[in-house]
């Protein structure tokens, strides 16, 4: 079996993590810090902080700037859950919006869906191909925009309009005109999941990129207390002479990185342009190369004049077939020993969303999209025999239902 996304675990990941068990530092310390440190370098921007997962990085932004019961968030209808699920756990509502033809958010759907209860629109760089943020960040800086706006919190009141909170969990190593993924709007999300081209086997990063008067690096240093429960102090400043006693400001959450995943994340970030990036390439291009002859294949659009993905995952579309058409294809596929997936299950259509009233039909576009793909196996050592195997049983498979 070809499997879908297992990842890169190499001698150099294995000698970093073997290092930082034998320093007898485990939790949050100096790789941790040494990692948000590179991270801001490679992204080009003030301040990263690293935490346990993608998802709680989104919520402790949200949080932050104090989003709340009767306010609103515009998501994506097409992402993962974690995207929504943040904003239900603040209390506010989600509205989703439907994707464009290259699965992100549209643009002109965003416009449509601001309210004066809108405090976050949220899109996200599904399978690391940059949204369309230039549009986005005018469209929050607008003036009729702006005037709706009403802030009831310090920070909502600091940046006087609508916040720009980038889901970038697929997008670490994508450019938007020139810029890396991270610094293309107020704040970014990564994810260091163990499907991640970077991984850390759990893990992710805030990217704060916030305007003046904000001061970035002050604002790393609250949410890194406001990540552990709300403790002034973590375990590594304790361990300095006298440096035991500590205070508890807020009640925290318990967000941190440990030293362990970020010595994945060393390992990995110095070669990651040159190596990673350069590997995932070469197996979307030899997708698409094979591909293009098929009549039936609508390619994922990932390099244009603007942008460049992260090549995370190929997102292949089957045109003209139904959402059991593309089931069955699925089915055949692992039969002849290749895993494949699908991004993703638009919210809409499942349970938690259905029973709070969101209806499909209402994301045409979201829909179509999704009941046309499979997403193929793209991963480090994929090698070009693996490449063609998997591009030899997606054809046969599809030509043998939609030719019955």
């Amino acid at each position: 079996m070809i499997p879908f996304s297992p990842p890169r675990i190499d001698q150099k990941i294995i000698d970093e993590v073997v290092e930082t068990l034998k320093s007898g530092w485990i939790t949050t310390g100096p790789r941790t810090k040494l990692f948000e440190k590179k991270l801001a370098e490679y992204c080009n921007i003030p301040s990263v902080l690293c935490l346990n997962s993608a998802t709680a990085g989104l919520e402790l932004m949200l949080r932050w700037f104090g989003v709340k019961e009767g306010d609103e968030v515009i998501v994506p209808a097409y992402t993962y859950c974690a995207t929504a699920n943040v904003i239900i756990h603040c209390g506010a509502t989600p509205v989703f919006v439907d994707a464009g033809e290259d699965f992100n958010i549209s643009a002109e759907g965003i416009e449509k869906a601001i309210t004066e209860n809108t405090k976050v629109i949220l899109p996200v760089d599904i399978a690391g191909f940059p949204c369309n943020y230039d549009e986005i960040n005018t469209l929050v800086k607008r003036k009729d925009i702006v005037e709706l706006f009403s802030g009831s919190t310090k920070e909502q009141q600091t940046l006087g309009r609508i916040l720009v909170l980038s889901d970038a969990a697929h997008s670490l190593g994508a450019t938007y005109k020139g810029k890396k993924s991270g610094g293309l709007t107020d704040l970014s999300v990564f994810s260091f999941h163990a499907v991640k081209n970077l991984t850390t086997a759990e893990g992710g990063a805030v990217c704060l990129n916030l305007p003046e008067p904000f001061d970035n690096k002050k604002i790393y240093d609250y949410l890194c207390v406001k990540s552990l429960h709300g403790q002034s102090k973590d375990a590594f400043a304790k361990t300095k002479i006298g440096g035991w006693r500590y205070d508890v400001v807020e009640a925290g959450y318990k967000n941190n990185m440990t030293d362990i995943q970020a010595a994945m994340g060393l390992a990995e970030i110095d070669r990651y342009d040159t190596d990673m990036l350069v590997k995932r390439k070469k197996i979307f291009n030899r997708y698409s190369k094979r591909f293009e002859k098929c009549e039936w294949a609508e390619l994922p659009q990932f390099e244009n004049n603007d942008k460049k993905t992260s090549y995370h995952v190929f997102l292949l579309r089957i045109k003209n077939i139904t959402e059991t058409q593309r089931d069955e294809i699925i089915n055949k596929i692992f039969d002849n020993g290749v895993a494949v997936n699908v991004h993703f299950i638009p919210l809409p259509m499942l349970s938690l969303y259905k029973n709070l009233g969101y209806d499909i039909s209402d994301y045409p576009v979201a829909y179509d999209n999704y009941s046309r793909e499979i997403s193929l196996p793209v991963y480090y050592s994929l090698s070009d025999t693996q490449v063609d195997t998997v591009a030899d049983v997606a054809i046969r498979s599809v030509e043998e239902i939609i030719n019955n």
